[in-house]
């Protein structure tokens, strides 16, 4: 077989009504539809490629360009894999790999109802059911329609199993959620899956556990390593490894983009620049407008020596969250003039968990307590910085820690030079190399990492960091209102 006949791959995918089922139609378990996939994955003839797809969607003819190595074994993994994530730089061809593999799974699934989402519901149409033309819409020509579903959009689809509805949602907002509640999904594809609210994609994830041979499809471009996807999804799951298929592709497993365009494209990137490191080589470096530029591993490694420190100053800086996170965060200066965040304490208000500022002030009162048996820089000269509007939440939590015999101060924090001027200390200490959060902070590690300015509010003169619940702007406050008092001793390191 020439280099150029595996490289022109073509397809079956249409339908008619008249068609006999194939046999392998109704089981893809078979072990004859492995042998089939496995053809069709090392590229092994172009008879076979084409007789692997119309066994699923039978047909008339599309020209495709092929499949690189690390795809066709992305693609075969997806087989027998719960759990298919596709990341990595742009133009990389994660969505049509990924697409024909939610296709694939939609057409054998037991299950009735599917989802497609994105960070708006135009999001997933563009990139699910057009795709440039790779889409659902082009796989189910001829057998499908767009339409509603029970006051949803939806791609109604007809198969040798039965019908298929695959509903189509935004997950953008934390109230997008609620749409999704209560259904019971057969299949998911969430697409730029990091840029979704957690609240979103959690549920989405919830709703595909009842179902009967579950697949779930992500992709994502890469983001900061300390992304709330990696930290509280990807990373663990990776780890665990059972029925995680997972790929990482960049523009060089693209094989519809020339090598000639490739290389005229890559030409106008500096090999060096961070740009270039994420949408490229899709590694997981910081996002574009990240404030704490430079904030990286090197600043993690403070780890369990920090019982081993001696600081000269210790403070515990307090920010009250309503429906937001509650933190509390141990903050030490050093007698070299480096600042370090030690420990920590988060918890994120949630409904009906009965949280109110008294249990908050119990909380806070023991943890400040076991610090200070800790620390005798805290116990004996250290202060508490509390967000300064709390003024009721400061009287009582004064009160709490006199109750258990400590006589640390409780101050209001120090606002009066403004958010910006205390980002400013942190992003210097960052460039400087004297700041450094203990490992196992992991929420505010990720807060920092993420910090990036508002380019609407940057438009119009303003220097505003996102707060849309992406990350964790509490843990930042928190950490400056500890370390704010120490500004004049910091800057002269």
């Amino acid at each position: 077989m020439t280099k150029d006949m595996d490289r022109n791959i073509t397809m079956m995918i249409s339908y008619t009504d008249n068609m006999a089922s194939p046999p392998l139609y109704r089981d893809l378990r078979q072990p004859p539809f492995y042998v089939i996939v496995h053809l069709y994955c090392i590229g092994l003839g172009e008879f076979c490629q084409a007789y692997f797809i119309s066994v699923l969607f039978g047909g008339f003819v599309m020209e495709y360009v092929g499949f690189s190595d690390k795809q066709r074994r992305y693609l075969l993994g997806s087989l027998d894999a719960w759990l298919n994530v596709a990341e990595g730089g742009k133009r990389a061809g994660k969505n049509v790999v990924n697409v024909l593999g939610f296709a694939m799974a939609v057409e054998g699934s037991s299950e009735r109802l599917h989802l497609v989402a994105g960070v708006t519901k135009s999001c997933a149409l563009l990139n699910v059911l057009d795709c440039n033309g790779f889409g659902l819409r082009r796989f189910f020509e001829g057998r499908s329609y767009f339409g509603k579903y029970e006051g949803r959009d939806a791609l109604v689809v007809q198969t040798a199993v039965g019908e298929k509805v695959v509903v189509v949602e935004g997950g953008g907002r934390a109230s997008d959620a609620a749409r999704i509640k209560g259904a019971s999904f057969g299949c998911v594809y969430l697409t730029e899956v990091n840029e979704m609210h957690p609240g979103f994609f959690f549920e989405a994830m919830d709703r595909t556990i009842a179902s009967v041979g579950r697949k779930v499809f992500l992709d994502l471009n890469a983001k900061p390593p300390g992304h709330w996807f990696y930290r509280e999804f990807l990373d663990f799951q990776v780890k665990a490894g059972d029925g995680v298929n997972y790929g990482h592709f960049t523009i060089f497993d693209n094989l519809a983009v020339s090598v000639e365009r490739r290389e005229e494209v890559l030409a106008s990137y500096d090999k060096g620049s961070g740009w270039y490191k994420r949408d490229i080589l899709g590694l997981r470096e910081g996002g574009v407008g990240g404030i704490y530029v430079g904030f990286g591993k090197a600043n993690e490694e403070l780890g369990i020596r920090n019982e081993e420190l001696k600081y000269r100053y210790m403070s515990v800086g307090v920010d009250v969250g309503g429906r937001d996170a509650t933190v509390a965060t141990l903050v030490g200066v050093t007698v070299c003039g480096q600042l370090h965040l030690v420990d920590g304490f988060y918890h994120r208000q949630g409904d009906g968990d009965g949280m109110t500022h008294e249990v908050y002030v119990r909380m806070l009162g023991e943890k400040i307590g076991q610090w200070c048996e800790r620390f005798d820089s805290l116990a004996f000269s250290g202060a508490v910085f509390c967000e300064s509007a709390e003024k009721m939440f400061r009287a009582s939590l004064v009160r709490e820690l006199r109750g258990r015999g400590l006589g640390t101060q409780v101050h209001p924090s120090y606002k009066r030079d403004g958010v910006l001027d205390r980002i400013r200390l942190f992003a210097m200490l960052v460039q400087q190399g004297r700041f450094f959060v203990a490992g196992h902070l992991k929420e505010w590690i990720s807060a920092f990492y993420e910090a990036r300015w508002c380019e609407k509010a940057r438009e119009r003169g303003d220097w505003v960091r996102v707060d849309d619940g992406s990350y964790s702007v509490d843990c930042l406050d928190s950490a400056e209102y500890g370390a704010v008092p120490f500004k004049k001793i910091l800057i002269r390191g």
